[in-house]
């Protein structure tokens, strides 16, 4: 599979096509997490606020990006799984792949402060430890994962 640059809407190559699409699921796993911290998913630190744009969502995003969908996708594509699109789109077949991987690695459990945890807790965790920090509570620090 050819893949040559980063694009975003409208990617026109199916890695690209995939990584779009599981960003998509991780976005309403992120949004979710912030929304049961009580945080505005409007009002955010790294992406510029916009009406309509759900800059904090995207920022607590950065921290999951590549340790959920980019290396659920690449190790698909390292073990062969064929993704493919029909009219610009992701097929039926690729969605269910790619779902599937991203839904793995956020069941799959990661060693996070001291204990094992899964992914899609870390990111409720991160959510509270966003939601603490900004109510004056301890430093947020970043999820990190050790390869």
């Amino acid at each position: 599979m050819p893949f040559e640059t980063r694009e975003h809407r409208g990617a026109p190559d199916v890695v690209n096509s995939a990584l779009n699409y599981g960003y998509g699921i991780l976005y309403t796993q992120v949004w979710g997490a912030l929304m049961n911290a009580g945080l505005e998913p409007f009002g955010g630190f790294l992406h510029v606020d916009r009406p309509g744009k759900p800059s904090l969502v995207l920022d607590l995003i950065e921290e999951f990006r590549q340790p959920v969908v980019d290396r659920a996708v690449i190790a698909a594509c390292t073990k062969g799984t064929k993704f493919e699109t029909r009219e610009g789109m992701l097929s039926d077949e690729s969605r269910r792949a790619v779902a599937g991987a991203v839904l793995e690695r956020l069941g799959s459990e990661v060693a996070f402060r001291a204990r094992r945890q899964l992914v899609k807790s870390v990111i409720q965790i991160q959510a509270r430890n966003l939601a603490s920090h900004l109510r004056g509570g301890d430093a947020y620090r970043a999820f990190a994962l050790k390869w």
